[in-house]
């Protein structure tokens, strides 16, 4: 007499977590066990630590055949997320569970030899399509807390299968409570007021923070071009509850999962300049999130700019502007959110010490020429604000000299100048674009005819026109003022180009 137990699960996709029907059947025939439904190595594998688990936690694994069927077939199923429900498929086929226990419950978990329950990644985006789909999750209890962040989740948790048996034996199955971790915002970040001197370069920070826009720092080594990057999340205005979710979803599925500490931060990735285009972008056999999504409402910064590989810099020009990435291979096709802040390095010339007061630069034309050339012209454009960083003066760096301002103090005026924004058009000034940009970021007459002229004398592409609309409405929402002037105008444009400059 054969015997079929069906439960549910979920498979990572990207940012998705498609579902799966697992199902059990229990047949007369050669003992053993097959597992069906396009299964990789890792969930080939599970057999072996099913019956493991089961044989130790002193239930009976039936000497019968057993197939496992994960479904749909047409859909890669990989890692060891589905240990737990194959096992509890098997019991339950074999009646040795209550066959209604598991009903309506969605179900992931790794199982070790002895029966405990292990970790797996990717469990946030599971419980979220648990909950839209009106189904409680199970999972081990160390996934517990990250689960019970997904809104309006049932989640369920145990430390091993045979604590889990005997709570559906005695029905005594208790969801785990929905607590939101207190948010850090910006505690543990660097404060800027160790920053000393540089005011344009502090300025166009904040401008930076208030609108959401993109960053190029242009200066000598050592001016402090790294130190006022790494201290711009200290001063973005705090994550929504449902943006803290999005970034916390990333987390979930990416090496090293999610961080309960964390939550409420805006990140900052940092990779190295020697990154390929995959590691920033993303992608893989099976797609996963690079860089860019990482980097999803925080931070992204590139120091050395120049020493990228240009190819690899180029990948970056299309999520700039959509704010997402599509990774499409053979078999598969990923979405991945990609709504970052790019603030890039770079020195002034290949020596570094171009228009320096020191005069040690030895670099001709042509070789400044080549070095800023490794970063195209589209991209260069598609960054907002380009400034330059000089040396700080001695008497600011003196031991006992004035701190500058902290984070707190500009981090006020940009929560106010943000919710401006919010409050007039529902985004940051850096993401209008269409009858949006025409609508909000339309200056007066003055500044109109100063923006014209630039474009007129091919100072501005279309692109860094309408860029510098953006800044100025931002200058504008910093200053409180309903419509940008002639001098928020005249700032924007002051951050565009960098020919010319002498880098110092």
């Amino acid at each position: 007499m054969s015997q079929l137990a069906t439960l549910y699960s979920r498979a990572q996709n990207g940012l998705t977590a498609d579902l799966v029907t697992v199902e059990v059947h229990l047949a007369p025939g050669l003992p053993g066990l097959n597992i069906v439904g396009l299964p990789e190595a890792a969930v080939r594998e599970a057999k072996d630590r099913v019956k493991a688990a089961i044989t130790t936690c002193g239930y009976s694994f039936p000497l019968q055949r057993i197939t496992c069927n994960l479904a749909p077939a047409d859909l890669p199923k990989e890692g060891s997320r589905f240990d737990l429900a194959i096992a509890l498929g098997i019991l339950l086929a074999s009646e040795q569970i209550p066959v209604h226990a598991l009903q309506n419950i969605e179900i992931l978990g790794e199982l070790s030899l002895s029966g405990a329950l292990r970790p797996i990644p990717g469990v946030l985006p599971a419980a979220i399509k648990a909950a839209q789909a009106e189904r409680a999750l199970l999972v081990p209890a160390a996934n517990a807390p990250e689960a019970a962040l997904a809104p309006n989740a049932r989640v369920f948790a145990a430390n091993n299968l045979s604590e889990l048996c005997q709570a559906l034996h005695r029905n005594t199955l208790e969801a785990v409570p929905r607590a939101l971790p207190a948010s850090t915002n910006s505690n543990n970040t660097p404060d800027l007021a160790d920053v000393r001197g540089q005011p344009l370069a502090r300025r166009a920070l904040e401008v930076a923070a208030a609108g959401g826009h993109s960053l190029l720092l242009v200066g000598t080594p050592g001016a402090g071009k790294s130190m006022l990057a790494k201290r711009l999340p200290g001063i973005l205005p705090p994550l929504t509850d449902a943006e803290a979710l999005e970034v916390a979803t990333v987390a979930s599925i990416a090496q090293g999962g999610f961080d309960s500490r964390q939550w409420g931060q805006r990140p900052l990735r940092a990779p190295h300049h020697t990154a390929s285009g995959v590691a920033l972008v993303g992608g893989g056999g099976t797609p996963r999130p690079g860089e860019i999504t990482l980097a999803h409402h925080g931070v992204l910064f590139l120091d050395e700019l120049p020493e990228f590989d240009r190819r690899t810099l180029e990948v970056l020009r299309e999520p700039l502007e959509s704010g997402h990435i599509t990774i499409s291979r053979a078999a598969r096709q990923a979405d991945f959110p990609a709504q970052f802040q790019l603030i890039a390095a770079m020195n002034p010339c290949p020596c570094g010490w171009l228009g320096d007061s020191s005069a040690r630069c030895r670099c001709t034309p042509d070789q400044v020429a080549r070095y800023r050339a490794r970063i195209s012209g589209p991209l260069l454009d598609r960054i907002d604000l380009q400034v330059l960083v000089p040396r700080a003066d001695a008497s600011q760096l003196a031991v006992g000299a004035a701190p500058g301002e902290s984070s707190q103090a500009v981090r006020a005026r940009v929560i106010t100048a943000r919710q401006r924004q919010l409050d007039r058009q529902g985004m940051a000034n850096a993401q209008l674009t269409g009858q949006a940009l025409d609508q909000h970021a339309r200056p007066d007459d003055a500044g109109a005819a100063l923006l014209q002229k630039a474009l007129e004398k091919q100072i501005l592409t279309a692109r860094a026109y309408h860029r510098c609309l953006r800044v100025a409405r931002t200058l504008a929402d910093l200053a409180g003022l309903e419509v940008a002037s002639t001098a928020q105008v005249a700032e924007a444009l002051r951050y565009r180009a960098l020919e010319g400059s002498s880098g110092g």
